[in-house]
């Protein structure tokens, strides 16, 4: 004997069903709806903080290729500026007597290598005289009154400066010009 709202085959009830029953589907079905869309909103952000932890990474990767060098190379200006030094200290002419002439050719070659080397690297040298005084590149250790050039020009390089890539790896240290007292400051 089946009854009509008896599923004969399952043996449930078929027909209406109870109304607290599809107010208690439709709590779920919002609630799983809600747990959706929370637990996709933390997959976009997981994949967003993924995808800008990749980015940080290349970034520090190219940079390390770019400044990895960095330390060396200001140690290396050391040389560079003592190469520099003994050259200039060399007598007037010393380049053209016998027993200094191979001297000063072979400090000279190696200062030009050394300069070589550095520049394959992305070394650069800041030599500015004559130019705008920049502070992102120079740092000024003197002013000199000059009427004859415009206010803040450099008009002395005590120490050639270096980038490496576009970064400062040392200011150059200069000399800059200010207008002579009593006159005005820029030209």
């Amino acid at each position: 004997m089946n009854d009509e709202n008896e599923n004969p085959e399952t043996g449930q009830e078929t027909g209406d069903t109870d109304p607290s029953e599809a107010v208690d589907l439709e709590a779920r079905l919002e609630l799983a709806e809600a747990q959706i869309a929370d637990l996709k909103d933390k997959m976009l952000r997981a994949v967003a903080e993924a995808e800008n932890v990749r980015r940080r990474a290349v970034k520090d990767v190219q940079d390390a290729r770019n400044y990895g060098i960095t330390g060396f190379a200001r140690d290396l200006l050391a040389v560079a500026d003592n190469l520099g030094r003994a050259l200039d200290a060399l007598p007037e002419g010393a380049e053209k007597d016998e027993s200094f002439g191979s001297f000063v050719e072979g400090v000279q070659l190696t200062g030009r290598e050394l300069a070589n080397v550095l520049q394959r690297h992305g070394v650069k040298e800041v030599s500015p005289h004559g130019e705008k005084f920049d502070h992102n590149l120079h740092q000024a250790m003197f002013e000199v009154e000059d009427a004859d050039q415009p206010h803040g020009t450099i008009n002395q390089v005590l120490q050639v400066g270096y980038t490496i890539g576009d970064r400062l790896l040392r200011p150059a240290m200069v000399g800059v010009t200010k207008a002579p007292a009593g006159t005005a400051a820029g030209k």
